[in-house]
């Protein structure tokens, strides 16, 4: 072999040397990933924690396919059949992010926002329904952490299921309020959202008439904006600074949001910006408390591609049927026999 073949041999064996160094750091890399986002997710046991005294769950199948070897692309065959989802905004996390944002510690906390989830039995339609926090309801005795129960509260502000049990709580008042049997459960905090919009490079909104809320600091005129993940977060809080101040109003721009979550989601290509997508689950997956059932990368990925099915023309957003309480104007009880007649929509 000559000098300069001998040369030539050594730069090759070097720069397939180099290129192993390089393939096994990528897949250490991305092994480290797929762990720390496992590990951001925070779920709970509410099956468990419930028990048999639920409403009936839905059928559901679950087609086979062959396992992957690779724990990115591991997530189980997507089902089928009919799926309800509990989905709250809480300030339930204390943390410098948190509290800069507005949320609260894990002794106040709230959920402000919540939305039950349905999606139909072929995964070409979802609806969205929003239940006001400021619903009277009859909130039912709750398992607590510490082994207890708490009372059975009639005429409690929807809310306060969250504050004085949790998830476990929010669900099972959420479930004898409709009768439909909540498969999941997804909370996201303020820190959260934030850090998504933000990942996605904001959302546009239109709003139709100037925002003042000195409460959630959003000033806005009538029009059309692009929101960075704080002042969206600002946009799906405010309620003082539109309409007639209630509840009802803000769920129509969290309503809203929610669309134009959606459609910058769709048209965001993040499989060719890894960065951009590690920024997204990060700032998700930090943020995420969910049932057993979707506490992992895979169990999500699952979830998310079925939501993806979903063309934006088969997303309906409705908020449950209320009227004014006779106990408190200030306050709404469901709406009869239409909230039923919603519920039993979804089930």
């Amino acid at each position: 072999m000559t000098g300069d073949k001998r040369r030539l041999s050594r730069r090759l064996k070097a720069a397939a040397a180099v290129t192993g160094c390089i393939l096994v750091l990528v897949a250490a890399g991305a092994g480290w990933a797929y762990w720390h986002l496992n590990q951001n997710i925070r779920s709970v046991d509410i099956d468990s924690a419930l028990g048999d005294d639920r409403p009936a769950r839905a059928p559901v199948t679950v087609p086979t396919t062959a396992p992957s070897a690779s724990p990115s692309a591991s997530a189980s065959p997507l089902p089928t059949g009919v799926l309800n989802i509990l989905v709250l905004g809480s300030d339930s996390r204390s943390g410098s992010e948190n509290a800069a944002l507005g949320g609260g510690d894990s002794t106040g906390a709230r959920s402000d926002t919540a939305m039950v989830v349905h999606l139909d039995a072929d995964r070409t339609k979802a609806t969205v329904v929003s239940i006001p926090r400021d619903t009277l309801v009859t909130r039912p005795s709750c398992p607590t952490p510490s082994g207890g129960t708490t009372p059975t509260t009639y005429g409690a502000m929807f809310n306060s299921a969250y504050a004085v049990g949790g998830p476990v709580c929010a669900v099972k008042t959420v479930e004898q309020l409709t009768g439909v049997r909540m498969d999941h459960y997804i909370e996201i905090d303020f820190a959260g959202f934030a850090g998504l919009v933000d990942a996605l490079g904001g959302v546009t909104v239109t709003t139709t008439q100037d925002i003042d809320d000195d409460r959630s600091h959003l000033l806005l005129d009538a029009g059309t904006h692009r929101l960075d993940g704080t002042q969206a977060l600002a946009f799906a809080r405010t309620r003082h600074g539109i309409g007639d101040g209630s509840d009802l109003g803000r769920i129509k721009l969290q309503q809203q949001l929610v669309a134009a979550l959606l459609k910058e989601a769709g048209k965001t290509d993040l499989l060719t910006d890894p960065a951009a997508l590690y920024k997204m689950a990060d700032a998700v997956t930090g943020s995420l408390t969910t049932d057993t059932g979707l506490d992992s990368l895979g169990e999500l990925r699952g979830l998310a591609q079925g939501l993806g099915a979903i063309p934006a023309t088969g997303l309906t957003t409705v908020t449950m049927p209320v009227v004014a309480a006779p106990s408190d104007p200030n306050r709404v009880v469901a709406q009869e026999p239409a909230a039923s007649t919603l519920w039993e929509s979804l089930r």
